[in-house]
């Protein structure tokens, strides 16, 4: 009997060793970028860490929700790039952990500034500008002008050839959503947007489609991250980048660790790693050709470079607060998408 009791536990002993064994040898992980860059980064981790990474592909409003959902039991370990909004507001209601990374000191000024602010529950990865991406062989074909400025994409000839995300679903569309209404006031951005939808032809789900679709001709221009039509142009596409006239917001796309994570060692060596110089020097090889934060990484020669473009001071406090982020989508939801297309 004796016997029988000491080799169920011993076997019991085993069995919490190999499940314990094989826990600390994942992580779980939500990639808010486009897929390449999501299977590069995943690739290039595996290669080098003794941890199966577990990746979900998910657009940085759809991670945010979900990650709230489940933020009795959470599923998710690590959430890599995306709109630093809804990081921040995940931030500001508890969702993530607060990390301070050995690699801060590395970062470029805007991504330590972007952790600060969050209480250091995410950091800056990347950054990138807000403009569109026109496919110059519709516009040529049609006669179009080139559209410089937000106020040129209300031209009547346009009807039907623009295409933006949903902002509810993506980060991108949130940052244009955002830097409007910084530009211009709410109401006026309101106004304008309800002005832009009969140019619309379809609201995406994901923030990169729309110049995708452009580029593959099925419409004439995307409202996108401007290093996203740039990847289009790498791509050999007809496809031009603009920073508009009057001024544009930027994203700092950021990383964050949730609250609860179950792996959470491994979650804090993706963070380490992915802040190095030479990760982030690979993000090009992916054609992703944003700003990375470490000072020291190469910044690829196509990315749009933050002096050529005229930036607003985008308030990434404000504008990533729950309740103002909740109210923006809530008037945009009434005024806009209930009236869209």
């Amino acid at each position: 009997m004796r016997l029988t009791i000491l080799s169920t536990v011993l076997f019991a002993g085993t069995a919490l060793t190999a499940v314990s064994a094989q826990a600390a040898g994942e992580l779980n992980l939500i990639c808010s970028a486009d897929v390449v860059i999501c299977e590069q980064m995943q690739g290039d981790f595996e290669k080098s860490h003794d941890i199966k990474v577990n990746m979900v592909r998910l657009s940085s409003g759809e991670t945010y929700a979900k990650v709230r959902a489940e933020s009795r039991n959470p599923k998710t370990d690590l959430w890599w790039a995306g709109t630093g909004d809804p990081h921040m507001q995940a931030a500001s209601e508890n969702l993530t952990l607060e990390y301070k990374s050995p690699m801060l000191d590395q970062l470029q000024d805007w991504a330590k500034k972007q952790a600060e602010s969050s209480g250091f529950k995410t950091v800056g990865v990347y950054a990138g500008a807000l403009g569109w991406g026109y496919n110059t062989e519709i516009f040529k074909s049609k006669g179009y002008k080139e559209p410089v400025c937000w106020a040129d994409l209300l031209a009547p000839e346009l009807k039907g050839e623009i295409q933006i995300a949903n902002p509810n679903s993506s980060g991108t569309a949130y940052t244009a959503l955002a830097s409007l209404v910084q530009i211009m006031g709410e109401d006026q951005a309101i106004d304008y947007l309800k002005k832009l939808n009969t140019n619309i032809s379809q609201y995406t789900k994901s923030g990169s489609a729309p110049v995708k679709a452009a580029a593959r001709g099925e419409t004439g221009l995307g409202i996108v991250f401007m290093h996203d039509a740039v990847a289009q142009t790498a791509e050999g596409f007809p496809v031009k980048s603009i920073a508009p006239c009057e001024g544009t917001g930027y994203e700092i796309g950021s990383m964050s660790i949730i609250k609860g994570a179950r792996n959470l060692d491994n979650a804090k060596i993706w963070y380490d790693w992915a802040l190095q110089p030479d990760v982030q020097s690979r993000m090009k090889d992916a054609k992703s050709f944003q700003l990375p934060s470490n000072k020291t990484a190469e910044v690829p020669k196509e990315a749009p470079k933050f002096e050529d473009i005229k930036l607003i001071d985008y308030d990434f406090k404000t504008f990533g607060d729950p309740a103002r982020r909740k109210a923006l989508l809530e008037r945009w939801d009434r005024e806009v998408g209930a009236v869209a297309n």
